[in-house]
């Protein structure tokens, strides 16, 4: 603070001083001034023309990036709503494909049992045509062996009495015989 009381002090003697020493170097003051005026003028034309301009595109930058940075914030809401859209569809689809094959079970099961009974039907018909079958062959043979015992008897009967037996004779040695069978 003492300096600048001093300087103040010396007021004509610190110009002297300052002029001699800008002589010393080589200091002119028109042409100070001129460079001071030239400086002035391409300093006002770079901020007209140049750094405005900048300053328009870095702004113009800024405004892009921020709207970047939204854009991306709302896609990224959008994909978390999209990814939350797409796990309850796969959910949905999951319960749904679980029904549909609870559903192509019983069904299974239904058509099992509606086979099984008309399987088991069918064996039952088989079994009762084979005891029909059974039945009348069994009949059948019946008929045929009185036949053949009637022929016997008659045959027999013939050769122990030793003489021909006429129709009427065999016919009534034949249904006794049958009687016979029949009881």
């Amino acid at each position: 603070m003492d300096l600048f009381i001093v300087i103040a002090a010396e007021g004509g003697g610190l110009i002297e001083m300052a002029r001699s020493t800008g002589e010393q170097f080589g200091f002119d003051v028109s042409l100070f001034i001129s460079q001071v005026i030239s400086f002035l003028i391409v300093a006002f034309l770079l901020r007209r023309f140049a750094y405005r301009p900048i300053l328009k595109v870095l702004e113009q930058r800024r405004q892009a990036i921020a709207e970047t940075t939204a854009n991306n914030a709302l896609i990224k809401e959008q994909l978390a709503q999209t990814e939350a859209a797409r796990h309850k569809i796969l959910a949905d689809a999951n319960v749904h494909g679980n029904m549909i094959i609870e559903e192509a079970r019983a069904a299974a099961a239904k058509v099992g049992e509606a086979e099984t009974r008309r399987a088991i039907a069918a064996a039952e018909q088989i079994m009762v045509k084979a005891r029909e079958a059974a039945a009348l062959e069994h009949q059948r043979l019946f008929q045929e062996l009185r036949k053949e015992v009637g022929k016997l008897v008659v045959h027999t009967t013939a050769k122990l009495a030793g003489k021909v037996l006429t129709m009427e004779d065999q016919k009534r040695l034949l249904d006794e015989t049958n009687r016979e069978l029949a009881a």
